[in-house]
């Protein structure tokens, strides 16, 4: 078997599937924050994996795993030196200096990538067809950062598994708080995807020895044909994620989607619905039933509650991206179209307060 390297561009999620790959012996470089960086770099990092019948969490410790990982900033990256990107830092970040560079360096070496984001990159959603591309470049915080990508080099892998950095740790700490599966589509290359498939086989053959004998862990990585399997995940931005928003605060996501269940159900299939007029059948996509009972556990606000509340100017827009999509096919959805207001809105406010 191969032994690749991977450069992936984000390290707090990034580290929750660097964790998986570092058993096949992999190399990974992860780029990040020079704080992040130096920490990663002398005691590598710790992912902690709840194990259902386990009472206490598992410890995966990057530095006890067959492969080796690196940390550094966004310059003097070389993406020819990899044969897999990975893309998991949030959307607006890959228009600050250096990321920006390194990103458009990554387009121009036509080294497979895979996008780990909740905001599908627009080359990936122009492996959808039939949609008029330019019209949804206002979904996103700076379209022009894609402008060089090939659509046939990227896919998208769904980030379904929810992870936080605990607040009291150090930064090179990832809790997983949703131990369930990613699910990327494949490449348009043969090629670029036997890389996927290797990995999968080697996560689903990891039995780690957990102190009491070797144990199957959850998260595993899942290959897909169809393209729009990925997209599972915006029936759950859109009735859970985004609705953590409200006027003055934040709620958790078990909160949006259960105090009100008929409108979350409601969202909830207008957005499958909409994926499958874009050609996704429905095999492809997750049943309200299943994402609702996984809602009960997600105790915390969704990260893009948390960011506006800390006065973030940016967030990911996959709400405005799912909403443009929708006109296009002569579709909307009041609380969609609620919810997308009351996030230019908060946004626009917290503009204001960082210029003042």
């Amino acid at each position: 078997m191969a032994a690749y390297k991977i450069l992936m561009m984000g390290a707090s999620y990034g580290s929750l599937l660097a964790s998986k790959i570092l058993f096949g012996g992999h190399r990974i470089h992860l780029v990040c924050l020079p704080a992040e960086a130096d920490l990663i770099n002398t005691e590598g990092f710790r992912v902690r994996l709840p194990v259902r019948g386990r009472k206490e969490p598992v410890v995966l410790d990057s530095r006890k795993l067959p492969g080796k990982v690196t940390a550094g900033g966004a310059s003097g990256v070389n993406p020819n030196d990899y044969d897999l990107v990975g893309l998991a830092m949030q959307e607006p970040q890959y228009r600050s200096p250096g990321v920006r560079e390194l990103l458009d360096a990554v387009a121009k070496s036509r080294v497979p990538f895979m996008s780990i984001m909740n905001m599908p990159p627009l080359p990936y959603v122009k492996r959808i067809p039939g949609l008029n591309y330019e019209a949804l470049r206002p979904a996103y915080t700076d379209p022009s950062v894609w402008d060089n990508f090939d659509p046939n080099m990227i896919t998208l892998n769904s980030p379904d598994p929810q992870a936080i950095r605990p607040p009291e740790e150090k930064v090179n700490v990832l809790m997983v708080t949703l131990p369930t599966n990613f699910k990327v589509a494949k490449f348009e290359s043969e090629k670029s995807t036997a890389i996927l498939r290797q990995l999968e086989r080697e996560i689903d053959a990891v039995r780690f020895d957990a102190g009491d004998g070797k144990i199957e862990l959850p998260v595993k990585l899942r290959v897909h044909a169809s393209i729009f399997v990925p997209l599972a995940k915006w029936a759950m931005l859109l009735a859970g994620n985004y609705r953590c928003v409200t006027r003055d605060g934040m709620r958790t996501a078990q909160e949006a989607v259960h105090s009100d269940i008929a409108t979350s159900r409601s969202v909830y299939n207008f957005v499958n619905d909409l994926c499958m007029t874009l050609g996704a059948s429905p095999g492809d996509l997750v049943p309200f039933e299943k994402y609702a009972a996984a809602a009960q556990s997600l105790v915390r606000p969704a990260s893009a509650a948390r960011a506006l509340n800390n006065g973030a100017p940016y967030i990911e827009r996959a709400d405005k991206l799912v909403q443009l999509i929708a006109r296009q096919k002569g579709q909307s959805h009041p609380v969609v179209d609620a919810t997308v207001t009351l996030v230019d809105e908060r946004l626009a406010a917290n503009r204001k307060k960082a210029a003042a």
